[in-house]
């Protein structure tokens, strides 16, 4: 199936798409919602608004994350990824920011944000991908380095909603937990701060 070409020049012009934009920034400010913030983002982008709008939604989208994560960390909550869309975008926005801070050799902040993820996340599946994804900062991976060496994209599946999380390596999860023993050790010593206070 073909997926239709998007005109932007008409879109741009389109009042029902610039009302339904309207309608999600108030909805997005009034529920402090992150998964109307992305909805959000996607339309500016597809629109190609100014970079101003952009980032003023994404600073939105990554500013309410945190203050979501520091009130799940407070109570001891999870991210319920699968059935609940607005903490999977509560998490993909920590794991995109941790992913940026990653790529700007920013391995301090990396490194913790995954192991947050890792404690906060309820899937297993994922909470071991954040937790290679610590260990690989841990062992002095540059970013370029894991991508390029470490991560298997060949298997994505575009329709699962948490494709926004790289969860597939070039080897099997366990085989890489087990060879990066001594750093998930090392991950869950600092996460004992996290558990202590419960």
């Amino acid at each position: 199936m073909e997926t239709p070409e998007i005109h932007v020049e008409e879109l741009k012009k389109d009042p029902e798409f610039l009302a339904n934009i309207k309608r999600l920034e108030q909805e997005c400010k009034e529920e402090e919602s992150i998964a109307k913030g992305y909805q959000l983002l996607d339309a500016h982008l597809v629109i190609e608004s100014p970079e101003d709008e952009i980032n003023e939604v994404f600073t939105f989208i990554v500013n309410t994350a945190f203050d979501r994560l520091a009130e799940y960390l407070s109570t001891h909550r999870s991210f319920d990824v699968v059935n609940n869309v607005e903490e999977r975008a509560i998490a993909r926005a920590i794991y995109e920011h941790a992913i940026q801070r990653y790529s700007e050799n920013d391995k301090k902040a990396a490194k913790e944000m995954f192991l947050v993820l890792y404690h906060t996340v309820d899937h297993e599946e994922l909470k071991d991908a954040m937790m290679i994804h610590a260990c690989a900062v841990m062992a002095g991976n540059s970013f370029e380095n894991f991508i390029e060496e470490m991560v298997d994209v060949s298997e994505i599946d575009p329709n699962d909603p948490l494709a926004f999380f790289i969860q597939t390596f070039v080897q099997p999860n366990d085989i890489l937990l087990a060879m990066f023993a001594k750093y998930v050790e090392q991950g869950k010593e600092e996460l004992k701060v996290l558990e202590e206070s419960k």
